[in-house]
């Protein structure tokens, strides 16, 4: 043995003597599970039951494993040390421990004894072992994986590797997964995991990873290269079959499309955040289906994915997208070109996405949005949000026939019928989910949604916006959350009574004066009144309001603290929340000056002087009644009784 490890044995000797079996009253022993975490121990407890089959010994003070503190425990099937400040492990520690399964020794010190340079021992039957956050060095982890036989999981995240070498993994043939993540990896060694014949998955995500040539792990089914420093993605020309499955590129610096195997299975591919300014794998081209043997060339250009099912190229460079891309893609459901340059997105006819469920070109440069008859039949969810579109054929949604959700936030679209260029949004009968917020919108027509049973309506930051009375004429039944926020409305001509199923109503930073848009019992649960120009909410309002609603927003209103008593008891209701109540206030006059208060405040007292001068006013006005009717009525008696005197003379 090493000299070293000799005189580090020395040294823990004497600490072993140490060990108190009052800790053992500490530990929580179930069945054959002891758990003995979180008890700042500073050495292994030596009374526990001898047959347990799993030990937690996290988040103590633990520094050393010797053959003396874990002598009694050989029937352990898990043991836990993560979290501790282990700095030595005496060789053949383990060796003995023949049920050992899964070993976690993950954040510790185990870069003093990588130091040490001495290889741990056998581990005989350990399936699963972490060394993850231990601040180990390139070739460390060959100390404990030397001698691993059964190891199929390993993590090694959140060390300080920086090569992997053809050597390390020689000692532990059986690995399966492999979780590198995390460190600062520069270079991996031509067959360092090609000996790894059962390797499936590999996590190399988070390191600088420059380039992979000669991609060539057949049997792996999950790779993880994101956040990296690649320029480019090669796999060897072969015609063997890849298993890979699950391959994650984003946030690297990828100029060009990845070279994929040529017959592969790749379901989720991920190339967000890169800089991708083409699709085609050798480098940019112009678009070549027009061309003479288009096929041939194309068939050079673009990768066969018959099985692929999600693809992301969000935050690219892209500015054109050829529809030979899609050549193969016939499993294709999700597709993401989001926050890139493209001008115009089109789908012919002939195209293969009729799989796709989402499409999503949000924040591009589109001038032009072509989708042919029959072609996105599967289309559930489309987002063109930030486009700035102002021009559509008219019935384009209407070509969707499984469409529920359209975002078409931040545009210049106009809703049908009004000037050339308006899209329509009536009669599409799957349609759940419309979002048109911020897109300059003049006007809302008369049952502009008709037909399309709505879930949720968003027409907020629309300003100026003018929303006829029958606008939401066909809604009445399907609305449950209504967005008008931000819209300058003075005034909204709709009786939400009729809107049976209405539970969120948004009227925030408005220019609302009154509120009458009840003529009975509302279903509204959640209002938002914010920042509008309301002094009073009428009694019937309040009534109408009241059985239904849970949370209500009114901060930011003038209004009156002696005029809203209704209101004032509806928001200290039990049963309603007023989230920005610190905002909410009122203003009562107070020595003829006009006093600001929070709604919470009010008190009898401030409205006293004003209720004061309104009896005062009262029992006047009834004194100057009273005293015109008595003297109306003496007027006649007096009136009668001198023409009575005049008739008797004459008789």
């Amino acid at each position: 043995m090493d000299v070293r490890v000799w005189i580090v044995m020395l040294m823990v000797a004497p600490v072993a003597l140490f060990r108190r079996p009052a800790e053992l009253s500490l530990c929580q022993v179930l069945q054959k599970d002891a758990d003995c975490s979180h008890l700042n121990l500073r050495n292994i407890p030596n009374h526990l039951p001898s047959g347990i089959h799993t030990l937690d010994l996290s988040q103590n003070h633990l520094q050393n494993l010797t053959d003396d503190s874990l002598l009694s425990y050989t029937a352990i099937h898990h043991l836990k040390l993560h979290s501790n400040q282990i700095e030595f492990i005496q060789p053949g520690v383990f060796r003995d421990m023949s049920h050992l399964r899964v070993l976690d020794l993950s954040r510790n010190s185990l870069d003093v004894y990588g130091a040490l340079k001495t290889h741990v021992g056998p581990l005989p039957s350990v399936h699963s072992l972490d060394l993850s956050g231990n601040g180990l060095f390139t070739h460390m982890s060959d100390y404990f994986l030397r001698d691993a036989p059964a190891l199929t999981n390993l993590s090694l995240n959140g060390n300080s590797i920086t090569k992997i070498c053809r050597d390390t993994f020689n000692g532990s043939q059986a690995l399966q997964n492999i979780d590198l993540h995390n460190n600062v990896i520069i270079e991996i060694e031509e067959g360092a995991f090609e000996s790894l014949t059962d390797l499936s998955e590999l996590d190399l995500s988070v390191n600088s990873v420059s380039c992979i040539v000669d991609f060539n792990l057949f049997q792996l089914k999950t790779l993880n290269l994101s956040k990296n420093s690649m320029s480019s993605f090669q796999t060897i020309d072969s015609d063997r079959d890849f298993e890979l499955l699950d391959l994650d590129l984003r946030e690297n610096k990828i100029l060009d499309f990845p070279v994929l195997p040529r017959k592969n299975r790749l379901v989720y591919l991920d190339l967000s955040r890169n800089l991708l300014r083409s699709v085609n794998c050798s480098g940019p081209v112009d678009e070549l289906e027009n061309q003479k043997d288009s096929s041939r060339r194309v068939s050079k250009q673009h990768q066969d994915l018959p099985r692929l099912m999600y693809l992301d190229l969000s935050y690219n460079q892209l500015k054109s997208l050829p529809s030979s891309f899609f050549g193969s893609t016939d499993a294709l459901e999700t597709l993401n070109v989001s926050n890139n340059c493209l001008q115009s997105f089109r789908v012919m006819a002939d195209g293969p996405l009729n799989s796709l469920r989402t499409l999503d070109v949000s924040f591009n440069n589109l001038q032009d949005l072509e989708l042919e008859e029959k072609t996105l039949t599967a289309l559930e969810v489309l987002h063109l949000r930030g486009n700035s579109l102002r021009v559509l054929d008219g019935n384009i949604f209407s070509k969707l026939p499984s469409i529920h959700s359209l975002h078409l936030q931040q545009n210049r679209l106009s809703i049908c019928p009004s000037a050339d260029g308006c899209v329509s949004l009536s009669s599409l009968p799957t349609l759940r989910y419309l979002y048109l917020s911020e897109n300059t919108l003049s006007s809302v027509p008369r049952e502009a949604f008709r037909g399309s049973p709505l879930l949720i309506l968003d027409l907020s930051l629309n300003p100026g916006v003018e929303i006829d009375a029958g606008a939401l004429s066909g809604l009445e039944t399907s609305l449950g959350w209504l967005y008008l926020r931000g819209n300058e409305l003075r005034a909204l001509a709709v009786d939400f009574t009729l809107f049976s199923n209405l539970k969120s109503l948004d009227l925030s930073v408005n220019r609302l004066t009154a509120l009458s848009l009840w003529s009975g019992d509302s279903s509204v649960e959640s209002l938002n009144l914010q920042s509008n120009s309301l002094v009073t909410l009428a009694p019937a309002t309040v009534s109408a309001l009241q059985k239904a609603l849970k949370t209500l927003y009114v901060g930011s209103n003038p209004l009156s603290c002696c005029g809203n008593s209704h209101l004032l008891t509806l928001l200290q209701r039990d049963g309603v929340s007023v989230p920005d109540i610190a905002a909410a206030t009122c203003w009562y006059s107070k020595d003829s000056r006009n006093t600001e208060i929070s709604v919470s405040a009010v008190r009898a007292e401030h409205c006293a002087s004003v209720d004061g001068n309104v009896l005062l006013i009262s029992v006047l006005v009834l004194l100057v009644l009273g005293l015109t009717v008595l003297s109306t009525v003496i007027f006649k008696v007096c009136h009668s009784r001198r023409h009575a005197f005049n008739r008797g003379i004459r008789a």
